[in-house]
């Protein structure tokens, strides 16, 4: 039987030739907010053959919504150029279609990045007051943020909107709005970080509001033939805080704006949680979004076997498997995946040299087929 994980998805205008995509993956190693050398690494090794989809990082809409000072922007006309030049060679070499995830971190700013411990940043000249739905500290010890205003919220609200004209203008195909993982969004979701009293606080509708304005924006000024998706904690792992029935609200509410994918994950916004890792132990939240809601959904999380990524696709549970450690564990994934399932996906023109097509004798399916 043909591979359902390596046959094509068209969302809008935009067909992608498998099933495969490579997660946002923060990199912590941007200047002022822009992508340089690393970056072009990166995301180049990745456009060659990784994915019929790759994702740029988190890339935030305004400094202050930064994880950390090492984190990606798109606000200002020298983060343009910078992810511009990394888009060209993606696009001249690589053969996978491109996308952008743009964020706020909220509360979970200021930090030093992971690799150099992880802790907030107090003082000094990284140091930031962060911005968030209510003003209640991520952990202990962390900095309280300031409670947005209505205007602030507006004011946000349209820093996403610019950034995602800066995004088409580098040529981008896909914008991922990111809901999840306690970020901003996110915790306006949560009632556990929205203890607002306003339009934006306190019932499920109301907590929702920013997402979905958030969206509206984005989708106003963000090309109608391009997709445009948004990546949403579907549980917080704490009693007492966002659901996976009120995803699938969020969801239905998205669809019916003409939102084209949900990038569904959980956790990330509380330090209480506890999450039981195990491989594809997601999967059950993009299977309940996309039966219960009918949109398309993309799956993360402990997902590295090509046998089960075909199977979580093949059965329906989501229409996309998203890959991040694994996709830096082995950045020709799909190739490999392919050949175990007995499929076909691009490779870069300037890497056709190391097609099994042409040395048959080393991949056994092959040599049987002739």
């Amino acid at each position: 039987m043909a591979s359902v994980l390596f046959s094509p998805i068209t969302m809008r205008g935009l067909t992608l030739p498998n099933r495969v995509v490579v997660s946002p993956m923060c990199q912590y190693n941007s200047n002022n907010g822009s992508a340089n050398d690393w970056h072009l690494m990166h995301l180049g090794n990745m456009s060659l053959g990784c994915a019929g989809l790759v994702m740029a990082e988190m890339t935030n809409v305004n400094p202050q919504g930064r994880i950390s000072p090492k984190c990606a922007g798109m606000y200002s006309d020298e983060n343009e150029a910078a992810l511009k030049r990394v888009y060209d060679f993606c696009r001249q070499y690589g053969v996978a279609k491109l996308g952008v995830q743009l964020a706020h971190a909220g509360r979970k700013g200021p930090q030093m990045p992971p690799g150099a411990g992880g802790k907030p940043i107090l003082e000094g000249p990284d140091a930031w007051t962060p911005e968030a739905p209510s003003a209640i500290a991520y952990d202990a010890g962390w900095p309280v943020p300031h409670a947005m205003t209505k205007d602030d919220i507006k004011r946000c609200i349209g820093e996403f909107a610019e950034a995602a004209k800066r995004v088409d203008r580098i040529g981008y195909d896909v914008i991922e709005l990111h809901g999840a993982h306690g970020y901003l969004a996110h915790q306006f979701l949560s009632p556990l970080s929205n203890k607002r009293t306003d339009e934006y606080g306190g019932s499920s509708e109301n907590r929702m509001r920013f997402a979905i304005e958030m969206y509206e924006a984005v989708r106003a000024v963000w090309p109608e033939q391009k997709p445009l998706g948004m990546r949403v904690s579907a549980t917080d792992w704490v009693e007492g805080g966002w659901t996976p029935e009120e995803t699938v609200q969020l969801a239905k509410e998205l669809k019916k704006r003409g939102m084209d994918y949900m990038d569904v994950t959980s956790g990330g916004l509380h330090p209480q949680q506890k999450i039981p890792l195990a491989p594809g132990y997601q999967v059950p939240f993009a299977e309940k979004v996309k039966k219960e809601s009918g949109i398309t959904t993309m799956t993360v999380g402990l997902i590295a076997g090509y046998q089960q990524a075909e199977d979580i696709v093949a059965s329906g549970k989501a229409d996309m498997i998203v890959l991040a450690r694994g996709a830096l564990w082995d950045p020709r994934w799909a190739w490999h995946a392919a050949e175990e399932l007995g499929a076909e996906t691009p490779y870069a023109p300037k890497m056709m040299a190391c097609h099994p097509k042409l040395r048959p004798q080393l991949f056994p399916k092959r040599a049987q087929a002739t």
